[in-house]
């Protein structure tokens, strides 16, 4: 065997080794782990990615009340507003507000929300016109009394039978029923602040922690209470449809909501409340507009 393989030629063997290499490769317990894959497979079995979908557009919803923003006897919350400091301002009270709006929950006001201000049976364009159209006893000072001299020299030439126009004769003699008020001092103390529209709304008394504060005129409370800032233990009193009276920095309020007060009875002690000193800030309003206490009061 050995002399025979000796003879045969070299490129013989090298063939004969080569063809046993590739029958080696082709046999089944051999064969490479590849999986046969149809042409496409890939694109079937993953799901298509959908384009993203655009934003929904969120409208802004418009805030409770906004259709009647501008009109005479509504007011648009503005930051910071409370209810209690929206009625102050326009000369109601708190309570009545939030029953014309709705408002259930008092302490929850929204900026840009429009609050009726006016009672639903007042014609808000009727007093809006009026207020435009006399500016003459709107601007008279309040304490001024004419002569009798001045009375007689200001005698007017009889004037043409006016045209009825809806209620305006009983606003008017509401006016000037709401006018004729009694006034009284609201402390014993001297006045150490004078009113300024601007800095100082009303009258600032000094006097003792506990000395009494009065109630100015005859009324009901429609608050009593530290919800406003700036004005400590606060009372707000309504006297009738034009004049609110308010007396702050209170040490203690003897008084309560809806309680009907007369002039010169005790409402509260004198404090220091939310203020650097003891003292009364008191303020009058004229259908919410501070005017100065002092040209009410009577001389002392």
């Amino acid at each position: 065997m050995q002399a025979n393989l000796t003879k045969t030629p070299a490129s013989l063997l090298l063939m004969i080794a080569l063809s046993a290499v590739l029958a080696g490769c082709a046999s089944p317990k051999h064969r490479a782990p590849v999986e046969d894959r149809p042409v496409g497979a890939q694109a079937r079995t993953t799901p298509a990615v959908a384009p993203a979908a655009a934003a929904p557009v969120v409208e802004a919803k418009p805030a409770p009340g906004a259709e009647n923003e501008g009109k005479p006897g509504y007011y648009t919350v503005k930051p910071g507003d409370t209810l209690i400091r929206i009625a102050l301002e326009n000369g109601q009270n708190w309570r009545d507000i939030s029953r014309w709006n709705s408002v259930e929950n008092p302490n929850r006001i929204e900026v840009g929300q429009v609050l009726r201000v006016l009672p639903p049976s007042v014609d808000a364009g009727a007093v809006s016109t009026k207020a435009v159209a006399s500016p003459r006893v709107e601007s008279r000072p309040l304490d001024s009394r004419p002569t009798p001299a001045a009375a007689s020299a200001a005698t007017p030439a009889p004037a043409p039978a006016p045209t009825p126009v809806s209620a305006a004769p009983a606003a008017a003699a509401a006016a000037g029923a709401d006018d004729d008020l009694t006034w009284g001092w609201p402390a014993a103390g001297s006045v150490t602040s004078g009113f300024d529209e601007q800095k100082n709304k009303g009258l600032a008394f000094g006097g003792r922690a506990g000395d009494p504060v009065l109630a100015a005129a005859d009324g009901r409370v429609v608050y009593a209470g530290s919800g406003l800032r700036g004005y400590g233990n606060l009372v707000i009193i309504k006297h009738n449809a034009t004049y609110l009276t308010a007396y702050a920095h209170n040490q203690s309020l003897l008084v309560k909501e809806d309680q009907a007060v007369r002039k010169g009875q005790k409402i509260a002690e004198m404090g220091s409340s939310d203020a650097d000193q003891v003292k009364l800030h008191f303020e009058v309003r004229k259908q919410g507009k501070p005017i100065d206490p002092a040209k009410l009061l009577p001389s002392r």
